[in-house]
């Protein structure tokens, strides 16, 4: 089971990499970012990096990006992850990449989520996902939630992850 985390910081360089000799210059990104705590870490971004919204990130933005906590990393400083899942400029909006179970309960037993006919839920294509999203990944973009464990909430958006 993939297990994914995150990072969040600004975009303080981009830059084009070659991962080897078959890359075409400009196909894949690195993206350095700094956190408030002024920490600096790279994500890798590639043709297959899902963007939230597909937008577009330029430097100075916030973002957020999701990795697989599992997934092998270089020893190398600033630490480089493959970033799978960007959100650009998303604040004011709390975002979690996770499996959730036919009670629509994380993997990690920390949300609990209520779907409303207000909650929007697509496919990462942006098509309109019409079954119960339970027993997937999901990218839930939600705002306000109960204190308790595992939290509560009603979520704006979800997106599907069919993997």
């Amino acid at each position: 089971m993939t297990q994914y985390n995150f990072y969040s910081g600004t975009i303080i360089a981009i830059e084009d990499i070659l991962l080897d000799s078959r890359d075409s210059l400009g196909c894949n990104k690195l993206f350095t970012i700094e956190d408030l705590d002024k920490n600096i870490i790279t994500f890798l971004i590639t043709p297959t990096t899902y963007f939230i919204d597909n937008t577009t990130a330029v430097e100075g933005d916030f973002i957020t990006g999701f990795y697989d906590a599992k997934a092998p990393v270089p020893l190398i400083y600033p630490p480089r992850f493959r970033a799978l899942f960007v959100a650009v400029n998303l604040e004011d909006t709390n975002i979690k990449v996770d499996y959730f179970d036919r009670n629509l309960l994380s993997s990690d037993g920390m949300l609990k989520l209520n779907i409303s006919s207000d909650t929007t839920v697509v496919l990462e294509n942006g098509q309109l996902f019409y079954q119960r999203p339970s027993n997937h990944y999901l990218i839930v973009l939600y705002g306000p939630s109960t204190r308790s464990i595992p939290a509560m909430t009603t979520p704006y958006r979800i997106i599907v992850l069919c993997r």
